[in-house]
């Protein structure tokens, strides 16, 4: 029984971190079962985030960083692009392979050469949208840096996950025009 006591006791002790954090990390925006699956076990678990400016210059910012020096970040920014012109950008090269989901409006895609990317393209013009030229969309880039817990495929999906979570709160921060009607999950990779 003491035995089973100690070894609790330092399971807790050294892996403890990531449990640790809110339900929700990043202003509330992602759920910490995203980060628990995609980021190893640590004692010790950090987060933060930010958003400031507004129209073209909006950008919303999430960092969650571990004792073991790994970190997942992902950045959503408002940008003059088009859906082609997004995906010409993450997997134009043709030596580029990427994995690609959508529902409705919302696009997402990975790439599979570097399982450390995710991004996610969801059309947005703020009420003080300004003067552009071309269509706007919120386009999130999330990647680890360090060692994660998650490969592959679930990786790519795990980062996807936390970069569609980060870009539905950046919709509202952003104050895109019209209803937020964004699906609460993307359909996953497999599923396509």
């Amino acid at each position: 029984m003491i035995l089973v006591l100690v070894c609790g006791g330092l399971f807790v002790f050294f892996v403890k971190g990531l449990y640790l954090l809110p339900d929700k990390v990043c202003e509330g925006s992602v759920q910490r079962d995203v980060v628990i699956r995609t980021l190893p076990r640590a004692r010790a678990a950090d987060e933060w985030s930010d958003h400031r400016g507004r129209g073209t210059d909006f950008m919303f910012g999430c960092r969650v960083s571990t004792s073991g020096d790994s970190i997942l970040s992902g950045s959503v920014n408002l940008r003059e692009s088009s859906k082609d012109a997004w995906e010409r950008f993450y997997g134009g090269d043709p030596s580029t392979r990427v994995v690609r989901t959508s529902a409705g409006r919302v696009a997402a895609l990975a790439q599979l050469d570097d399982d450390g990317v995710a991004s996610v393209y969801v059309p947005c013009t703020p009420k003080d949208a300004g003067e552009t030229s071309g269509p706007r969309a919120l386009v999130a880039d999330v990647d680890v840096v360090g060692k994660s817990r998650a490969s592959g495929g679930d990786r790519r999906q795990d980062l996807t996950d936390f970069a569609y979570q980060l870009t539905r709160h950046a919709y509202v921060l952003a104050g895109c025009e019209g209803p937020n009607d964004l699906p609460g999950q993307l359909p996953r990779y497999g599923d396509h």
